[in-house]
């Protein structure tokens, strides 16, 4: 079975940084396309980044955009997504995904990790 597990979330003030990690179980999925996608209460979950097999290219919502990178190191089999200059509207539980099957959709998913941004 794939595990994905997300790491680094946290409290944060409205304006402030965090970086999440994702550690992937085998190789062979971070040597996929990979993404981030979140879901706030009452809310559809929703699209964030998505990052191509080598890293080369990257895709982003416009909501995130200019304010987080994703990155991948395969040499770790660990994915990344850097925040910066966070809002409120960024709190949500992000969730690492490999194997994309559309840009937005994907095979497997970690159990997220929950973002605060307090105003």
């Amino acid at each position: 079975q794939v595990q994905l597990v997300e790491s680094g979330g946290g409290l944060v003030q409205a304006g402030g940084s965090l970086r999440l990690s994702c550690a992937a179980s085998a190789r062979t999925f971070t040597s996929t396309g990979m993404g981030w996608l979140r879901q706030a209460p009452g809310k559809e979950r929703e699209f964030v980044a998505s990052i191509s097999t080598s890293g080369s290219r990257t895709f982003y919502a416009d909501s995130v955009k200019g304010r987080f990178t994703i990155s991948r190191d395969n040499t770790k089999n660990t994915l990344y997504l850097q925040m910066t200059s966070l809002k409120p509207e960024d709190t949500a539980v992000y969730y690492c995904a490999a194997e994309p099957t559309t840009l937005y959709t994907y095979n497997y998913w970690g159990q997220g990790t929950q973002v605060t941004v307090s105003s």
